[in-house]
């Protein structure tokens, strides 16, 4: 239990730096929008990158070619994520599952039917997919502040809450957020959706084939009228997981000269390498590149939002309550009740006030959030929308962090 314990610390650990790196990158693009360089930042997301090959062009502004290209290996991580904790993870376990899977539902419900109350048959009606969004990264990087006074069950528990959280906002995106579909381009990718499911099924380890696959079902996919993201996803569920293979054993005598016992070490690191599937391969490979360079770029070209013209009406009102009421409230009703029910237990030494901590920071929408805004909303709304999701984040990232303070997780925290 020691291993499996620490590679879950190093995970959280990585996604809280994450955390801490995206709001000082969201921090710096909210000021150079409302800075002197306002218009320098705003030009250059318009930059247009171009990539010819005889008479095939695909051109796209900077600003969509991080939206629809470098995303897709954030929802590539997502689907990873995703499978791996239902196969043999935190959702593996039914009463686990149950609590995280009850209170994401709690937590994407009510802010929808909030936003909708607010926005119903208005202009900014489509927007209600917004504040359904979890951002982990930035959750897990304010809970980081917290330090031992946050037990790892709870830090686990809203992980999976996290998880199961873009799990629904991937499906919203697919069903709600799509344009005209193209019918051909939709086959072509299902075709090569097949191909890559058949190179899991048949256990193929080399990621480059897989890679290769899923650049060609990304091209499919945004020529489809499906969001070009979704392509991520799918790839994820395609790459194959199983137990790590036996590593070689060095324990002889022989291995006491110095030389031949450091060629060994080299060795058994390469088995170790080697002796892990597919998925935990590519997962541990695409995490840094997620939460060092493709999140905070993301934040860089979408956070920003000039203060200047930009209207607060109902679609930012709706956006902020949804997150930072309908997210608290819906996480803890809908826990409470699986708990009742039997459906689910709490994790151990988590109390029901951390429950409602956990909750006020899952109203931290920003990166998911941002990008469904995207989709929704042209750029009046936009903008609008984005004052909503940042305001609100902060707001309840600071609500939380008090919250989880004088609460302290539970007693197992309070003992640590």
């Amino acid at each position: 239990m020691r291993p499996i314990k620490r590679l879950v610390e190093q995970f959280l650990e990585s996604e809280a730096k994450g955390g801490i790196l995206l709001f000082t990158t969201a921090l710096i693009a909210f000021l150079l929008s409302n800075s002197p360089w306002a218009q320098a930042y705003f030009d250059l997301r318009d930059v247009y990158l171009k990539l010819q090959v005889g008479d095939w062009v695909l051109k796209k502004s900077l600003l969509h070619f991080v939206n629809d290209f470098l995303m897709a290996f954030f929802f590539l991580l997502v689907g990873l994520e995703l499978k791996r904790e239902l196969l043999q993870g935190e959702l593996k376990n039914p009463k686990q599952a149950g609590l995280a899977v009850a209170a994401a539902l709690g937590g994407m419900v009510t802010p929808a039917l909030i936003y909708t109350a607010l926005n119903y048959g208005g202009a900014g009606a489509a927007g209600w997919g917004v504040p359904m969004a979890t951002d982990i990264a930035f959750a897990l990087g304010v809970l980081s502040l917290l330090g031992k006074r946050v037990p790892l069950s709870l830090k686990v528990f809203l992980t999976a809450l996290a998880i199961v959280d873009d799990l629904g906002a991937v499906l919203v995106i697919a069903l709600f957020y799509t344009s005209n579909l193209d019918p051909g381009a939709l086959g072509v990718a299902a075709l090569v959706f097949g191909f890559a499911l058949l190179l899991g099924a048949l256990r193929v380890r080399s990621l480059p084939a897989y890679l290769l696959v899923g650049l060609v079902l990304w091209y499919f996919v945004l020529l489809s009228g499906v969001h070009a993201t979704i392509a991520g996803v799918l790839l994820a569920f395609a790459v194959p997981i199983g137990k790590a293979r036996p590593l070689p054993d060095h324990s002889d005598a022989a291995a006491a000269d110095p030389e031949l016992q450091e060629a060994r070490l080299e060795h058994l690191e390469d088995a170790a390498r080697e002796a892990q599937s597919p998925l935990h391969r590519l997962e541990h490979m695409l995490h840094p590149y997620v939460a060092y360079f493709i999140m905070p770029v993301f934040a860089f070209f979408n956070a920003g939002v000039a203060l200047e013209g930009t209207q607060v009406g109902a679609v930012a009102l709706g956006i902020f309550l949804g997150l930072l009421l309908g997210k608290p409230l819906g996480i803890l009703l809908f826990a409470f009740l699986a708990v009742r029910l039997g459906l689910a237990k709490l994790p151990e030494g988590v109390s029901w006030r951390a429950i409602g901590g956990v909750g006020l920071v899952a109203g931290i929408g920003f990166t998911m959030a941002l990008f469904i805004a995207g989709l929704a909303f042209d750029a009046a709304l936009l903008d609008e929308a984005k004052l909503g999701i940042l305001s609100a984040s902060v707001t309840a990232a600071v609500l939380g962090v008090a919250v989880l303070w004088r609460t302290g997780g539970g007693p197992a925290a309070r003992r640590a």
